[in-house]
């Protein structure tokens, strides 16, 4: 970078001294924000392996990790334009990527207790048996609406986008196992896989909230 590109990044961020890694990634997120896909690919690499080790202090099941990024890269994306250039983008990236982790396991937490589960008491153990007369019989249909919802926004994906979500979420292939059927890099993968959920994201929103 030279040192002109420097006193320009620097007086349009609002600071008044930054590493160049820093400006560098001030560029790329004004760049995201404007559109170019490239810019923020940029940025999910640089960072992809400090967040693996910093979520992966956190977290006991390690194959959580690729997920647990791609998601944290979705709020990210998602939010890019409320990025605050005064500060690193990378304590930003963090903030969002601890938070997130911690309310991924909080709900994990909520979810450990099943009503299945016996309970130990005085009398010995005993099993809940709750029947539910309050399930709705429309349920069947409403699930079924809801996947057929999914697949025609699929449907409506690019080719390359719409190869790598079927694998991942249909077929459940693994990452490395689809950068091996398609011969591409993972990073390529992963990538196509991000803004896959990106764009289903945006054409599902306006219908998601009546399921």
């Amino acid at each position: 970078m030279d040192e002109e590109k420097r006193k320009d990044l620097l007086k349009e961020s609002g600071r008044t001294s930054a590493s160049t890694s820093s400006l560098e990634d001030f560029d790329w997120v004004k760049k995201a924000v404007n559109g170019n896909e490239k810019a923020f690919q940029k940025l999910m690499e640089k960072y992809r392996r400090g967040l693996q080790f910093h979520i992966g202090k956190m977290l006991r099941d390690k194959n959580l990790l690729d997920d647990l990024i791609q998601e944290i890269y979705i709020k990210a994306f998602r939010n890019l334009a409320n990025y605050n250039a005064e500060y690193a983008f990378s304590t930003w990236l963090y903030r969002i990527a601890t938070n997130h982790t911690i309310d991924h396991l909080r709900k994990k937490k909520l979810r450990t207790y099943s009503i299945d589960e016996p309970l130990s008491t005085k009398d010995g153990d005993m099993k809940l048996e709750l029947k539910d007369h309050e399930a709705s019989t429309d349920e069947p249909i409403l699930k079924n609406e809801r996947k057929i919802m999914v697949q025609e926004a699929i449907e409506t994906l690019p080719e390359k986008y719409k190869r790598v979500i079927q694998m991942r979420h249909m077929q459940e292939l693994s990452y490395q196992e689809i950068a091996e059927e398609l011969a591409v890099p993972i990073g390529t993968v992963k990538a196509h896989i991000f803004r896959a959920r990106e764009m289903l994201f945006k054409a599902m929103k306006d219908k998601i909230h009546r399921y």
